[in-house]
């Protein structure tokens, strides 16, 4: 799904993010295309970016760009 190659550092990350935690508390939400943990839209577990990019597709059902 991704066009990019990712990077091993990133590769590295993303896998040691989908291990279970330990402790419930230490989980965070990351973006499940990207694995960014900022500015993550938790209703549709992307980041603001990829969430943006997908909109502007049409690839996100219902969602159009606001204007008023």
């Amino acid at each position: 799904m991704l066009k990019r190659e990712i990077t091993m550092a990133k590769k590295s990350k993303i896998a040691h993010w989908k291990k279970k935690k330990k402790f419930k508390v230490r989980e965070y939400n990351r973006c499940h295309l990207t694995g960014r943990a900022r500015g993550y839209m938790r209703k549709f577990g992307i980041s603001r970016i990829k969430f943006r990019e997908l909109a502007l597709e049409g690839k996100i059902p219902g969602v159009t760009k606001a204007s008023w």
